[in-house]
């Protein structure tokens, strides 16, 4: 009763509008292989929904909770078992371990139930906790990820090694977003990145520099000027931050 919570890097994200309160984007995502929590169901009689490993966040504020209540799932199956996670994936980072954890709950208490949710339902279920959560869920290797997170379509993007500088910074999402809201929006321009969902990753970033290839780079550097200090030449940045990364080819 495990299951691996791999983290994901964003190798560009786009934001092309807003609409009721949240931003929606065009971004390429993808599983990071050597990177990942571990999520795992332990039997132990628990008077309530028991999480451990996810240090003093409360059970009610975590994601894997969340994602339990949104699956809507009459269960004693929790009365019997606790939650353990084996933390890797740093927090504030941009490589979306919180939604990563919440989707690996949910394929296992999916599967582990037998409780037959097929995957975009799951999916749904998902994204009403958090944006990343259905690419999570569906698990892919790569994939484009548009409206509000919500769309997942599957990508056979070239193979190649990522490489990770996750410096001790916690970037704030929704700081990041807010930043990016007021103060570049309205210099949006779609037509910049026309046609990106059909190229491969590296043909995308041979094209751009960190800059270009992800909007909320920008927006982090005004929120946490510091980043700009330990950014390197020729490397990326995933999400909100505050990883950067890099490609290599086979």
């Amino acid at each position: 009763m495990t299951k691996k919570a791999h983290a994901k890097i964003n190798t560009f994200l786009k934001i092309t509008g807003h609409k009721n309160g949240y931003h929606t984007l065009l971004s390429r995502f993808i599983k990071v292989p050597h990177l990942y929590d571990t999520i795992r169901f332990v039997p132990q009689e628990c008077e309530s929904f028991t999480i451990e490993g996810c240090g003093d966040v409360p059970v009610e504020s975590n994601t894997i909770y969340k994602s339990f209540k949104a699956m809507n799932i009459e269960t004693d199956f929790f009365k019997h078992h606790k939650v353990v996670v084996e933390k890797n994936i740093p927090t504030g980072a941009g490589l979306g371990g919180g939604s990563s954890d919440a989707g690996a709950f949910m394929r296992l208490f999916n599967e582990v139930c037998n409780l037959q949710i097929d995957t975009p339902t799951l999916a749904k279920m998902g994204s009403t906790v958090g944006a990343d959560i259905p690419f999570f869920v569906y698990d892919y290797d790569s994939a484009n990820v548009s409206g509000f997170g919500e769309v997942v379509e599957y990508f056979e993007d070239e193979a190649f090694e990522i490489e990770l500088f996750m410096p001790d910074i916690h970037c704030d999402t929704p700081l990041v977003y807010k930043t990016f809201k007021r103060e570049l929006f309205d210099e949006i321009e779609p037509t910049h990145f026309e046609g990106w969902e059909k190229l491969t990753t590296k043909e995308v970033l041979s094209r751009v520099d960190a800059i270009e290839a992800n909007d909320l780079y920008r927006a982090s550097l005004i929120a946490y000027p510091q980043l700009k200090e330990i950014a390197k030449e020729g490397w990326y940045f995933s999400g909100s931050g505050s990883t950067f990364f890099r490609i290599k080819s086979f």
